[in-house]
């Protein structure tokens, strides 16, 4: 069976090549059943013996294989302290690849830098084969996304975060909030999501100053292959030094008086949006905020409840001009 084991490829099995055997004894345990043993030797073409002498092998490298008493006895992999390499057959392989690529190119919220350092560690590893799979998937797939956020290429990303992996100076082409476009050398340091957008902070190194960039005004990244000894950022908190950064940047925004009210009662509102209190049958949000009124827009289409806004009449003009566009695109 085809897989990936810490970026080996499964090569066929014969019953005297050990290394390949024991591969594909570990693919059969990592799906979620017992085995008989006669089984496992009769998908093995191997002897009983051997099958227990694989599985002791196995337990030494550290996968927790149970076994269970009986006529012919079972064995099953079961959680245990770390996670060990995992064997994937090509559908599998292909199935996590493009979940992952979707995830990261839209930079939904919840999907942290640890998926892109997967996705870069499996793409670095697929076969030719799968990478054409991967991208036809990914090329005929079309992500129903939320909010305002700009569509990444996944390719992006993963260059980004193997260089930081790697501590690699990297370079790219970066335009401004202003349309300016500069050339610039960094040395990466963490990738950050922020739900609707990605985030690089990085060590200028022509400005000798930190920076955070946003990712989807980054092109033609370019990892150097120069080295550079990690540098502490600023607080030692790359999410703060974002959070600071992009407030800075908007801070000339002009804040106004949210009010909406929703039909359904407190407790099931307040599930999905924090701040609401009781108000007749319903319930009613009142807060100051600074978001785009696009974007507070389609926030509260996404909760998915019947509402009313009541201020500011921005708002209200731009619910109203989402719901025609909304309408004339699913025409009856």
């Amino acid at each position: 069976m085809p897989g990936i084991l810490g970026g080996m490829t499964t090569p066929s099995t014969s019953p005297t090549d050990t290394p390949a055997r024991l591969l594909q004894l570990l693919s059969l345990l990592q799906t979620p059943r017992e085995w008989p043993g006669g089984e496992l030797a009769d998908r093995l073409g191997v002897s009983r013996r051997t099958v227990r002498r694989d599985i002791d092998r196995l337990r030494d490298l550290g996968y927790p294989v149970q076994a269970t008493l009986g006529a012919d006895g079972g064995y099953r992999l079961v959680a245990g302290k770390a996670l060990p390499p995992l064997v994937l057959d090509d559908e599998e392989a292909v199935a996590i690849a493009v979940g992952l690529r979707a995830g990261a190119g839209h930079a939904v919220e919840g999907v942290e830098e640890a998926s892109v350092r997967a996705l870069a560690k499996l793409e670095q590893v697929l076969p030719g084969r799968l990478r054409h799979r991967v991208a036809t998937l990914q090329a005929a797939t079309l992500p129903l996304t939320s909010g305002d956020g700009a569509t990444i290429a996944p390719e992006t990303l993963t260059v980004i975060a193997s260089a930081t992996a790697g501590t690699e100076r990297l370079r790219f082409h970066y335009r401004a909030a202003d349309g300016s476009e500069t050339r610039r050398l960094v040395e990466p340091c963490r990738l950050v999501s922020t739900g609707r957008r990605w985030y690089l902070v990085a060590y200028d190194v022509d400005r000798a100053a930190w920076r955070t960039f946003r990712v989807d005004r980054l092109t033609e990244p370019f990892a150097t292959g120069a080295r550079f000894a990690p540098r502490e950022v600023p607080d030692g908190d790359a999410a703060a030094f974002v959070r600071r950064s992009v407030s800075s940047r908007g801070a000339g925004a002009v804040p106004y008086d949210l009010d909406v009210e929703f039909s359904a009662p407190v407790e099931v509102v307040a599930a999905r949006v924090p701040g609401v209190v009781p108000d007749g049958s319903g319930c009613r949000l009142r807060a100051s905020v600074s978001d785009a009124v696009e974007w507070m827009a389609v926030r509260l289409a996404m909760t998915g409840l019947d509402f009313r806004v009541r201020g500011p009449e921005e708002l209200v003009l731009a619910v109203r001009d989402m719901g025609g566009r909304l309408v004339r695109g699913a025409p009856l």
